[in-house]
């Protein structure tokens, strides 16, 4: 029997963010609208982000601010959108 070549982390986590970005393209093409799919798909951009910064900016092994500031970066951008769909919803 022939084992498969493993898989490292990277080519995982490159595997999900282009099933992610797929999800997304596939949202936009089917017109999906409602603040229920924006927050899926802010929420999923602000994984890939994430996801990003852990394993492609070699941010997952640092600890204290750069991650913090990673995070804050990713996390302020989506509470403003998220702010702005609430004030247009109502």
């Amino acid at each position: 029997m022939t084992k498969g070549i493993p898989l490292k982390p990277c080519t995982i986590v490159y595997i999900l963010l282009m099933l992610l970005t797929l999800f997304t393209w596939y949202a936009g093409v089917s017109e999906f609208s409602g603040l229920t799919i924006s927050f899926i798909v802010l929420g999923l951009s602000l994984l890939k982000g994430h996801l990003i910064g852990d394993y492609y900016m070699g941010l997952k092994t640092v600890s204290g601010g750069w991650r913090w500031l990673i995070v804050g970066w990713l996390v302020l951008p989506g509470m403003l959108i998220t702010i702005a769909f609430f004030i247009s919803a109502g």
